[in-house]
């Protein structure tokens, strides 16, 4: 496909980007703790960390695994923990070594655990106190040969890393009790490292930066095998971007989505870095009040986010009085940005919400808006630098513009493959090495890509699709919704209906009314023939809606369903 786009891309923005700029994430590393020594780096709970302090402690980290634990180039360390401190330190001195992270989801359960620790392989694990009680269960059953455990407060100083322990392990009783007695504390391996020499182990594009898991939802997840090449490339494609409308060491950017999402990694983490900015990480995003308490802190320059997570901070009384003088990037991202969030995020903090698409495959940004949108469009942008991207029927054949069809791309951000699953790699391969996405997308005249749904999504009623993300954006704008998902159901006469289920931000609000609003909008198949209400809808770690888990189970929380 001609790379239309470039004639719409914000000036300043370059068409291609250096590639090679950057040997490895370790030598971007260097450079940032070199350039903002004084500026604080991390900042998490009121503690910061300047980027000499991170210099030093991740220099510790990797000396600890190096010289004490003896693990050799390649080895696979696995981190699991929310957004504190001890995160960017484990990530950063793990790849300054020369290893490979391997990042996990605190949430996972036992079963998912064990998997993820013995298809990665890893030796090593720095995991967070509150889930050792899960690697407790399975443990034995891995190849990790290495624990480090941590509590919550471990660097927030004294005294109030200790207070803050003490409260999180006695009084909220948050940490179940485990027993692994080979684990050591993540400050003694700070401690002991720091008397340890530390030789920078030297990667290059095509070593494994990281392992990250993905597709656990559609079965046994799978790792995409992103090297350090194309999570630099994707990082320096999204700084190209972003460079025009940001300002080298003044950025303060807001981290809610978990480290361990590859969102947050590449964007925040990252990408972020390379700017010298403070990143402000916030551990549980799910606290909307200590939340909004905690962005009152700052002035703030960029928030980065999925649309549920925009969703809730708007609906939070005391969000509104913010704020948002500095506020210059709203990035949206993860799910589909639903145009009545968008809408009342600009209200009430005067800046776009911009959308872009990623997975993980892809390290993981596709396209992006400008970052001077004026308003809310409706499409996830143009294609990145360097990147191309193709829409593609079932045999793989290009199709014309305005032709919805499957978006595959091309780039150097793209995965190496899946781990040890050459089956699975070659699923989502073209002979002509374009990535299939799985995601319905359309190109304008204008190179903007907008995204119908994903394939596996898509409601078909009486031979018509149906996408449920049309669905949900016309739902989302009644005022007295709160969140909604569409799903196909089983159909006598059309095959399949659309359902959808809602949370009510109007608790008087029915089913009738629902429906009702949906015929002014949409045309008569789309219009949902069920309408569930629940308490509370389904979502994974980030907040992305669960509709497989809203299809597949039974009717729970039922308070109204009406069928039309």
């Amino acid at each position: 496909m001609e790379k239309i786009w470039l004639k719409s891309y914000p000036p300043g923005v370059p068409g291609e980007i250096a590639v090679d700029e950057f040997a490895s994430i370790g030598e971007l590393f260097e450079r940032s703790v070199r350039d903002f020594r004084a500026r604080s780096a991390y900042v998490n709970m009121g503690r910061a960390i300047s980027y000499a302090e991170l210099d030093r402690l991740t220099r510790d980290f990797a000396a600890y695994c190096q010289s004490v634990l003896g693990l050799a180039k390649g080895a696979r360390i696995a981190v699991m923990m929310p957004n504190v401190l001890q995160c960017p330190v484990c990530i950063f001195g793990a790849l300054r070594a020369g290893y490979t992270v391997v990042n996990c989801n605190p949430l996972y359960t036992a079963p998912e655990l064990e998997h993820q620790l013995r298809d990665s392989g890893a030796e090593a694990i720095v995991i967070l106190e509150n889930f050792a009680h899960v690697l407790q269960e399975v443990v034995a059953r891995t190849g990790i040969r290495h624990v480090i455990v941590t509590g919550l407060g471990d660097m927030l100083g004294f005294p109030k890393g200790a207070l803050v322990n003490f409260v999180v392990r006695h009084v909220k009783r948050m940490v179940p009790a485990y027993r692994l007695p080979q684990a050591v504390t993540f400050n003694d391996a700070l401690a002991r490292g720091a008397g340890r020499s530390f030789l920078p182990v030297p990667a290059d594009h095509e070593d494994i930066a990281f392992l990250q898991y993905t597709g656990g939802t559609t079965g046994v997840a799978k790792a995409a095998m992103l090297s350090h090449g194309n999570i630099i490339a994707n990082l320096l494609q999204a700084h190209a971007w972003l460079k025009p409308f940001l300002h080298q060491g003044e950025e303060i950017v807001i981290t809610a989505l978990p480290l361990y999402h590859i969102f947050a990694l590449t964007a925040n983490c990252l990408v972020y870095f390379k700017l010298g900015a403070t990143n402000v990480l916030i551990t549980n995003p799910r606290d909307i009040p200590s939340f909004v308490k905690e962005l009152a802190k700052y002035r703030f320059t960029t928030i980065t986010g999925v649309n549920t997570l925009f969703n809730a901070l708007l609906a939070d009384a005391h969000f509104s009085s913010l704020d948002f003088s500095q506020l210059r990037i709203s990035l949206g991202g993860g799910m589909a940005v639903q145009k009545a969030v968008a809408d009342k995020w600009q209200q009430v903090t005067g800046n776009t919400l911009v959308e872009a698409y990623g997975l993980t495959e892809t390290s993981p940004a596709v396209a992006i808006n400008p970052l001077d949108l004026k308003d809310y469009n409706g499409s996830i942008g143009l294609p990145l630098p360097s990147t191309e991207v193709a829409i593609r029927d079932e045999e793989g054949r290009d199709l014309a513009l305005g032709q919805a069809g499957e978006l595959c791309v091309r780039g150097p951000q793209v995965m190496k493959g899946y781990w040890n699953r050459p089956d699975e790699t070659a699923k989502v391969f073209m002979a002509d090495g374009f990535l299939r996405t799985g995601d319905v997308a359309v190109m304008d005249e204008q190179g903007y890509l907008r995204i119908v749904d994903r394939k596996k999504d898509m409601i078909i009623v009486s031979g018509f699709n149906v996408y449920p993300n049309e669905v949900e954006a016309v739902v989302a704008m009644h005022p007295g919704v709160l969140e909604v998902a569409a799903v196909g159901v089983p159909d006598e006469k059309s095959g399949e209906a659309v359902k959808i289920f809602v949370v009510r931000r109007d608790p008087a609000l029915t089913a009738a009314m629902l429906i009702a609003h949906c015929k002014e909008s949409l045309t008569g198949y789309k219009v949902p023939h069920q309408v569930e209400f629940r308490i509370e809808l389904p979502k994974t770690n980030v907040g992305k809606i669960l509709r497989r888990a809203l299809r597949d189970t039974a009717v729970l929380n039922s308070v109204d369903i009406a069928i039309h």
